[in-house]
C-alpha cells in the first residue's frame, strides 16, 4: 500500500484548507501512486492514537467548500514531539504508519509544526522507512523563515487593512473622541500590525508598535498624548507581544512555552486613562483576524493550492525533510518561484520585520509597503446560502 496523510498543526488561517484542498486534488492524480488519501485527527495527536479519516469518502461539493472554510477541517494541535526521537511517543506514530500503509506525510504549520516535521522526517530515515515527509508553510504571523512570505498571512493582513480602513472612519465621528488601541497578532514579529501603513493617510493608524521595536511606556504616553491633542482622537496599533508591565498571571502556556497572549490593548487603555485622563477604547481582534473568508486574498488562495500541489509532486519525486518556499523574483508585476528548503532550517526559527523596512518606531517604509501590496491583491467569489457563507462539513469517516 502506498497511502498519504495529511496532518494540520498549530493555529489555523482562512486558507489553511485551501492547501489542503490542492494537496488532495493533485493526489487524485495520481492513482498509480498513492492508493488513499488520509487526514490525521486533531494534528500529529492522530499520527499518535491511530485517528485516522479518510478523506476519499468525502463528497466533492464538501472538497470544494474547503476553498472558503476556515479553521482546520482536520483539527490541529499545538502538541510538542520530545525531543529525543527514542521516546516511546514514536513509537506509537512508526506503528500507525506501518499499519496504516503511508509513504507520504504532508505536515501543513508554522514555526513549531516544522518542527514536529523535522522530527517526523529525520525519525523516518533513522529507521530506514521508506516514507517521504513534506511541510507546507502556514501562519498568519508571517514569521517563517526561508520563504518571502507565508500562507494565510496575506488574508490576515487584508482582514488587518481593511477593518482598521473603518475603525478609523468610526472614531473620528464624535465631537469628543477617544484613543482606540487595536490589538493585533504577533508574537516576536509585528507583520500583521505593520501592515495597516499601507493605507492611505486619512485612515491609516496615527500610531504603530510592533516587536521589532523596544516598547517605551514613558515615550508612548507622550506621542499618546500628542495625536490626542492634534486630532481629538488618536488611532494606535499594536502587536499583542510588545512588552510592558503588566498582569500574565493567567496565561497559559502551550506545548512550546508559549504564553498566550492578549490583554495588551487593555492593559494600556487602562494606563492612558490613569495617567492622561483620556477617554479609550480597547479592540482585540483576537481569532477573527485569521478565521474571515470576506478577507481571503485571491493571491492568498491562488498560492495554498499551488502550494498543496506541489508538496504532492516533490513527495512523489523522492523529496523529504523539505518545505515549499516562495522566492519573489518580480515585484511588478508580482510574481513568485516556488522552491524547497530543508525543514531543519525552518524549524524553530523566526522571520521578523528587518529595520530597513521601518522608517522609525510607528512608520514603515516605502520597501516594506511594496513588499505588502501584492499579496493582498484579489477577491474571490463565495459561495453563499440565505446570506450565510457555506462551509465544508464533513463526515470524517475513521479509517478501520
Amino acid at each position: 500500500m502506498k497511502n498519504m496523510v495529511y496532518i494540520q498543526s498549530g493555529g489555523p488561517t482562512s486558507v489553511i484548507n485551501t492547501s489542503l484542498y490542492g494537496a488532495i486534488k493533485e493526489a487524485k492524480l495520481h492513482r498509480d501512486e498513492i492508493d488513499h488519501i488520509y487526514g490525521s485527527l486533531n494534528g500529529i495527536e492522530g499520527m499518535i492514537d491511530d485517528k485516522l479519516i479518510d478523506i476519499d469518502q468525502e463528497d466533492d461539493e464538501q472538497i470544494e467548500l474547503l476553498l472558503q472554510t476556515p479553521g482546520s477541517i482536520l483539527g490541529t494541535t499545538r502538541r510538542k514531539l520530545p525531543k529525543d526521537v527514542h521516546d516511546p511517543v514514536y513509537m506509537k506514530i512508526v506503528d500507525t504508519l506501518k499499519r496504516r500503509g503511508i509513504k507520504y506525510v504532508f505536515v501543513n504549520g508554522g514555526n513549531d509544526s516544522m518542527d514536529t516535521c523535522n522530527k517526523l522526517s529525520n525519525l523516518c530515515q533513522e529507521l530506514g522507512l521508506d516514507v517521504r515527509v513534506m511541510g507546507v508553510p502556514k501562519t498568519i504571523d508571517n514569521d517563517l523563515a526561508c520563504t518571502d512570505h507565508s500562507l494565510g498571512f496575506p488574508s490576515a493582513a487584508k482582514f488587518v487593512i481593511n477593518t482598521i480602513n473603518a475603525l478609523s472612519m468610526d472614531a473620528c465621528c464624535f465631537k469628543v473622541g477617544k484613543i482606540h488601541v487595536v490589538e493585533i497578532m504577533g508574537r516576536n514579529a509585528g507583520w500583521l500590525t505593520a501592515c495597516a501603513d499601507i493605507l492611505p493617510e486619512a485612515t491609516r493608524p496615527h500610531l504603530i508598535y510592533i516587536p521589532e521595536n523596544k516598547f517605551d511606556l514613558e515615550k508612548f504616553l507622550v506621542e499618546v498624548k500628542e495625536v490626542y491633542d492634534r486630532f481629538g482622537y488618536g488611532m494606535v496599533c499594536i502587536s499583542e507581544g510588545i512588552e510592558f508591565e503588566r498582569s500574565n498571571k493567567s496565561s497559559r502556556v502551550d506545548g512550546f512555552g508559549h504564553a498566550q497572549l492578549g490583554g495588551a490593548a487593555a492593559g494600556l487603555c487602562d494606563i492612558i486613562e490613569k495617567r492622561l485622563g483620556l477617554p479609550t477604547r480597547a479592540v482585540e481582534f483576537s481569532l477573527t483576524q485569521r478565521a474571515c473568508p470576506f478577507a481571503i486574498s485571491r493571491v492568498d488562495r491562488e498560492e495554498a493550492i499551488e502550494t498543496g500541489r506541489r508538496a504532492v509532486k516533490a513527495a512523489l519525486a523522492g523529496e523529504t525533510g523539505k518545505m515549499i518556499i516562495f522566492k519573489r523574483v518580480s515585484q511588478s508585476p508580482y510574481k513568485i518561484e516556488y522552491q524547497l528548503a530543508d525543514v531543519s532550517l525552518v524549524a524553530n526559527a523566526e522571520s521578523v520585520i528587518k529595520p530597513s523596512m521601518m522608517v522609525d518606531n510607528t512608520r514603515m517604509s516605502q520597501e516594506f509597503k511594496d513588499y505588502i501590496a501584492p499579496l493582498i491583491e484579489g477577491e474571490v467569489e463565495l459561495k453563499t446560502k440565505g446570506g450565510i457563507v457555506l462551509m465544508a462539513n464533513w463526515k470524517k469517516v475513521l479509517v478501520k
